[in-house]
């Protein structure tokens, strides 16, 4: 019995590690896609097309 709740608090963690990566790297690219349009309309603003 003590296995399987050792088990189940394992693979519990697993999943939760593992979805928190994703949701981080889903986070970082959302960044960088914002990070990206910010330097894109700044050029356009010194190249004076604002």
């Amino acid at each position: 019995m003590k296995r399987l709740i050792v088990l189940m608090m394992m693979a519990a963690f697993s999943t939760a590690t593992l979805t928190a990566c994703n949701t981080m790297a889903g986070a970082g690219k959302d960044v960088q896609k914002v990070g990206e349009k910010v330097t894109d309309k700044a050029q356009d603003c010194k190249d004076g097309k604002c």
